[in-house]
């Protein structure tokens, strides 16, 4: 039984959660208070978002390189439109980044269908897209807080029932993809073209179409993102989040979402960021230094990779691909 439980990927990872929060509690005791384990939460909402769509891609043997940059031109956009027009409700601007987001995405998402590009060489050529588009926009100019409406800035921080709408609406995003990757053909469609395309499509399904949807899905939540990120900080200027899709592929791989598609959960994607996020908030109170912590981040990403490759073999993924080069 216990042997049984280790090998689940999500027990090993919340096990592995409490030890580095134990950890960091031996020399720094007040990072265990609830309220600051509620703040790693809050400063890891976006990267669990993020983290969400970036699982659904890879889970059809695809991958986002350009979330980050879809999120910066989102929120630049979205931190434009309130400058210039302070009056247009918070909800309606939401909506609009949402709907752009998903728009960028799935340029993404019918190159890769429609012209069969590989998806590292579509999204790295987006990545680039869109930030020079930030930059034609904005000129290189910053939007500052002073800039934006009070009502902009204020939503991700409002409280709600003891926690931050930013909170909120991470959890909204983990239920939504955790009801939509279990309960509905696209979901499960997600599952099956990155386990096998080739007996998807026997199976009646179009794998460009699904990859075509996993596309859209990440952009939509990288605009959601754009908005929150670009408000939370109350500025919004060109690098915007520049390499964080380094983070949001690192979250997914420890995780255990297997680059070669098929394999993956939401809880997985969730336990993945909030690991990365404990990282990320603990090394620099125990003065560690950024390129220290770039260097420890590397090295849990191999490890993690290390993991997931043992894993794949222990469960046939070898045999599959065999059978299917048959």
């Amino acid at each position: 039984m216990m042997a049984k439980l280790l090998k689940n990927r999500e027990i090993l990872l919340v096990i592995a959660i409490i030890a580095l929060v134990f950890l960091i509690a031996l020399r720094f005791p007040g990072f265990v208070a609830p309220a600051n384990l509620a703040r790693v939460y809050n400063d890891t909402s976006i990267l669990i978002i993020l983290a969400l769509g970036q699982m659904a891609v890879i889970l059809t043997r695809c991958i986002d390189l350009s979330m980050a940059a879809n999120l910066a031109l989102s929120g630049m956009v979205a931190a434009m439109v309130n400058a210039a027009f302070p009056g247009i409700p918070i909800p309606l601007v939401i909506l609009a980044v949402v709907a752009l987001g998903a728009a960028l995405g799935s340029i993404n998402g019918l190159l890769v269908w429609k012209l069969d590009i590989p998806p590292i060489v579509v999204t790295l050529g987006t990545l680039t897209i869109f930030r020079g588009t930030i930059f034609l926009l904005s000129k290189g100019a910053w939007i500052n807080a002073h800039q934006m409406s009070d009502a902009f800035k204020a939503l991700p921080r409002a409280p709600l029932i003891g926690f931050p709408v930013l909170s909120w609406l991470s959890v909204l995003a983990i239920a939504t993809v955790y009801i939509l990757m279990t309960r509905t053909p696209v979901g499960r469609a997600f599952f099956a073209v990155g386990g096998n395309p080739h007996a998807a499509v026997y199976a009646g399904i179009d794998v460009g179409r699904t990859r075509f949807f996993a596309y859209c899905l990440s952009g939509g939540l990288a605009g959601l993102s754009g908005y929150l990120w670009v408000s939370r900080y109350a500025v919004a200027y060109v690098d915007i989040a520049a390499g964080f899709e380094l983070d949001i592929i690192a979250a997914c791989v420890i995780g255990g979402i297997s680059i070669a598609g098929g394999i993956g959960s939401v809880g997985g994607a969730v336990l993945g960021s909030l690991f990365l996020g404990v990282i990320k908030n603990a090394l620099p109170v125990i003065n560690i230094s950024p390129f220290t912590q770039l260097a420890i981040s590397g090295t849990v990403i191999i490890i993690a990779v290390a993991v997931n490759a043992r894993t794949e073999k222990r469960k046939g993924r070898v045999i599959l691909k065999k059978a299917e080069a048959v």
